[in-house]
């Protein structure tokens, strides 16, 4: 474990920002779920209203570096087209 002051505070905030960020992954996986149910019962407007809210999430968590910036447009992309299988 750390033994200077600084470390851990550091320690201290990892610990935080890993928390805030499990549950901020875990949430966006829950939501493609509920989509990916949304298609598979047909239902076309609750699958449009879940993919604009899961893409506007999504594209949060890039901007703030939770996930890659090519890991979100590849998820915005799959969801996406599942979404358009619909139409």
């Amino acid at each position: 474990m750390a033994n200077h002051k600084s470390a851990k505070k550091r320690a201290r905030q990892t610990k935080k920002r890993t928390e805030r960020n499990t549950s901020s992954l875990s949430k966006m996986k829950t939501n493609i779920k509920k989509l990916k149910a949304a298609v598979a019962g047909k239902d076309k407007d609750k699958a449009a209203i879940l993919f604009n809210l899961n893409a506007s999430y999504i594209m949060q968590l890039a901007a703030k570096k939770i996930i890659h910036k090519n890991n979100a447009a590849r998820k915005i992309s799959a969801i996406a087209k599942l979404n358009n299988t619909l139409l």
